[in-house]
C-alpha cells in the first residue's frame, strides 16, 4: 500500500482580489501526474478543500475535474476526502453517494456513531489493504454541550475532552475493523485540527484565531496503534511531537506572502513487509511570491533586480522610510512597468506607526488584522488591561465559530 498525504488546497482562495485558478490547476495537473508516476494506491485529502463553504463555480469545476482523472487512473484505487474548517460539511457529503462509486470516500460531517467513519479499503480482488479512520473537522457545536455559567477555560477544557473523546471512540472502531479483517493491516487516521506546538505562519488565516492555547489538542489525544495521522489545518509541513509518522503536510501553494520562502510538500507513504516509509515529496512553486521590505532605494533596487532576470513574482512591498510621500505607489508602479511583476500590496510602515496612535485619513483596513481592529475597539472604550484577557478569548472563540458558519450554504440562488 503506497499512499499520498495532502490537505489545505484552499481552492477558490484570492490573494489581495487576484485570482490564483492558473496555480491551483497546475497544482491539480502535477499532482495527478505525481500519482501516476509513483504508482499511489490511496490519496488522502486531509480538509479544507475549498476555501469557502460556498465554492465558486471554477473551483468546484477543478474539484470535479481532478477526482474523475484519479478515478480514471489505472493506478489509484481510493480517495479519501475529509472536511476541513472552511469547509462545508454538508456541501462536501451531498455527492458522496454519487463518488463513492467512483471510490472516491468523502466524509464530510462528524458521525454520532463512530463506526460511520471507519473505512476499509479493499484492493480489486475484495481483500482488505488498510484501515482508515476518516476523522473530519470537528467543529465546536458538534462535540460541546454549554452550561450555564461556564469560565472559558471550562468551555476550552471540555472542547479538547470532547476532540480526544471523539478520536478515541473512532480509533476504537479502527481496531475492531483490523481485527475482524486478521490484524495486520495498517491502520490510518486523518484530521484536521491545531496541535499543541504546531507551527504557524503570519497571516496563514491560522495563527490568529488560535492564539493562546484555544483548541491547542495534545499529542495524548491519538492513541497508539496508529501507523499514521494525516493531518490538515497548518500550513507548514511539519511532525506531530517530533514522531515522524504523525504528520502535517501543509498546504500546496503559499497561501500569503509569509508563506513566500517555505518549500511546500507533499507526503508520500508507503506499507511494506512490516515496515513504514514516508518520503518528501517538494512541489514546484506555480506562482512565485516575494515579500519586499525597507527604504524606497532598497525596494526600487530589488524590483530592478527581479526585472533584470524576467521574473513574474507578485510582490507585498512593506515601506520603512521616515518619508510620508503621498506617491508612493505610483513611484513603485512606474518601477515595475515594463515587466511581467505585479504589486499586489503595498504597506506603508510609518503611516501603520502613526495609525496606532490616532486615526488617520490614510489608514486602510489592508494594515490591520482581525485581532488588530478588536485591540483598536477596546483601546477606544478605555477597557481596563485586567478586563482585556477574557475578552480576547471571547472574541477568539466567536472568530471560530464565525469561520465554521455554514449558514451561507443555504443561501437561495441569485442571493
Amino acid at each position: 500500500m503506497k499512499l499520498l498525504h495532502t490537505s489545505d488546497w484552499h481552492l477558490g482562495r484570492t490573494l489581495y482580489g487576484r485570482s490564483r485558478y492558473g496555480e491551483f490547476s497546475a497544482f491539480l495537473d502535477w499532482l495527478s501526474a505525481l500519482i501516476e508516476k509513483e504508482q499511489v494506491d490511496l490519496l488522502l485529502v486531509a480538509g479544507d478543500v475549498f476555501d469557502t463553504t460556498v465554492p465558486g463555480s471554477r473551483a468546484q469545476e477543478l474539484y470535479y475535474g481532478f477526482l474523475d482523472r484519479v478515478a480514471r487512473s489505472t493506478v489509484c484505487r481510493h480517495v479519501v476526502i475529509t472536511s476541513g474548517n472552511h469547509d462545508s460539511p454538508s456541501f462536501l457529503d451531498a455527492p458522496k453517494a454519487l463518488l463513492r462509486t467512483l471510490d472516491v470516500h468523502v466524509v464530510g460531517s462528524m458521525s454520532n456513531d463512530p463506526m460511520n467513519e471507519v473505512l476499509v479499503l479493499r484492493d480489486k480482488k475484495g481483500r482488505a489493504e488498510a484501515v482508515v479512520c476518516a476523522v473530519p473537522h470537528l467543529r465546536d457545536r458538534d462535540i460541546r454541550s454549554v452550561s450555564p455559567g461556564e469560565s472559558m477555560e471550562d468551555k476550552n477544557l471540555k472542547l479538547l475532552e470532547g476532540i480526544a473523546g471523539h478520536y478515541r471512540d473512532v480509533c476504537r472502531a479502527g481496531e475492531e475493523r483490523r481485527l475482524q479483517e486478521g490484524g495486520f493491516l495498517p491502520m490510518i487516521v486523518m484530521g484536521h485540527l491545531f496541535t499543541a506546538g504546531g507551527q504557524t505562519i503570519d497571516n496563514d488565516g491560522v495563527r490568529e484565531i488560535y492564539a493562546g492555547s484555544l483548541a491547542h489538542v495534545s499529542r495524548s489525544v491519538f492513541p497508539a496503534g496508529i501507523d499514521y495521522l494525516a493531518l490538515g489545518h497548518l500550513h507548514v509541513p511539519q511532525t506531530v511531537g517530533g514522531e515522524d509518522h504523525l504528520r502535517y503536510s501543509g498546504s500546496p501553494i503559499p497561501m500569503g506572502f509569509g508563506e513566500a520562502g517555505q518549500q511546500k510538500k507533499v507526503l508520500i507513504v508507503e506499507f511494506a513487509d512490516s515496515e513504514r516509509r514516508i518520503t518528501e515529496i517538494p512541489i514546484p512553486c506555480f506562482q512565485p511570491l516575494e515579500r519586499i521590505s525597507g527604504t524606497l532605494q532598497a525596494i526600487t533596487s530589488r524590483i530592478f533586480e527581479l526585472k533584470a532576470t524576467g521574473s513574474a513574482a507578485w510582490l507585498e512591498i512593506e515601506y520603512t522610510g521616515d518619508d510620508l510621500s503621498g506617491d508612493l505607489r505610483s513611484l513603485l508602479e512606474d518601477a515595475v512597468k515594463g515587466s511581467m511583476l505585479e504589486i499586489r500590496r503595498i504597506k506603508n510602515n510609518r503611516i501603520a506607526a502613526l495609525a496606532l496612535q490616532q486615526f488617520s485619513d490614510d489608514e486602510s483596513l489592508d494594515e490591520l488584522g482581525e485581532l488588530d481592529v478588536f485591540t483598536r475597539c477596546l483601546d477606544a472604550a478605555k477597557v481596563p488591561d485586567a478586563q482585556r484577557p477574557e475578552l480576547l478569548q471571547a472574541y477568539q472563540e466567536i472568530l471560530v465559530s464565525l469561520h465554521e458558519d455554514e449558514k451561507n450554504v443555504e443561501r437561495k440562488p441569485g442571493v
